[in-house]
Order: C-alpha cells, then sequence, then structure tokens
C-alpha cells in the first residue's frame, strides 16, 4: 500500500482520493471512521447546547421517548432517533445491543456471558450495558468470532 499527503492551498477543501482495486471491509471501516471523526453530534444539557464527537460517546439510550447520549461521566440529550443514529454509524464501533442501547465498542473494557443467552459489556467508565440475545449474533460478527 503507497501513501501519499500532500500540502494543499489554503482556503481549499482538504480532500482525500482513494485508489484501490477492490473496496473491502477493512476500507469502508477507514472511511467511516474519517467522516465520523470530522461530524459533531449536537446534544443539550441544562438548556444549552453542545457539539460532541461521535468517538467520545460510551453508548446511546432510548429513555421515555428520549435518546440520551453517554460520555464518560456526563449525559446529554439528543434529538436523533436510535434508528437514525444506527443508520448513521454504520460500518463503525457502535453498534445496536438492545432495543434502547446503541454502544461504542471502542469504550469496551471487556465482555462476558451472562444470563438467559445474554451479555454484559463492562465500560471503560465502570458501567454495565446488558447485550439482549437476540443481538448477540450482530456481536460477535462484529467482533469477528
Amino acid at each position: 500500500m503507497k501513501i501519499t499527503i500532500m500540502d494543499w492551498e489554503d482556503g481549499k477543501e482538504d480532500e482525500i482520493i482513494i485508489r484501490c482495486r477492490h473496496v473491502d471491509e477493512q476500507l469502508l471501516k477507514l472511511v467511516y471512521a474519517l467522516k465520523a471523526g470530522q461530524e459533531k453530534l449536537t446534544a443539550v444539557r441544562d438548556g444549552k447546547f453542545f457539539q460532541i464527537a461521535p468517538g467520545s460517546v460510551y453508548y446511546f439510550e432510548a429513555v421515555d421517548n428520549k435518546v440520551f447520549l453517554y460520555l464518560e461521566t456526563e449525559v446529554y440529550e439528543i434529538k436523533l432517533k436510535l434508528y437514525e443514529l444506527e443508520k448513521r454509524f454504520a460500518g463503525t464501533d457502535f453498534l445496536r445491543v438492545s432495543k434502547s442501547v446503541i454502544l461504542n465498542l471502542a469504550k469496551v473494557k471487556d465482555i462476558s456471558p451472562s444470563f438467559g443467552g445474554r451479555f454484559e459489556a463492562d465500560m471503560k467508565n465502570g458501567e454495565k450495558i446488558m447485550i439482549s440475545r437476540q443481538y448477540v449474533a450482530a456481536l460477535k460478527e462484529k467482533l469477528g468470532l
């Protein structure tokens, strides 16, 4: 693989050109990661608006028709629905793990089996998230198991 980085004129938009024989899953993950690194999520807390980088999100959770995003120690409300977030972050480290939760696998410390075919994710911030048994197959596929 050859990588070329060139200086660009001031005032012009940055551009990435990828030339390849085949588009594979690894290349798509790289493209999604580049796109996700550029975008921000608008979230609300205490009536104030914040721009949040998706990579800092531990998980999204739907509660009482509202969607919240959880950072290491803070919680914000976001106006997007879970299905919109799932679609937006398809192909990234985000994975739907229950009807009400989308998890950022990059923020998971470890995953262990639980009761009834479910799994439990221990997050790097100490929280525990249950993974419903109907989403375990998708998790295993995402992890390459």
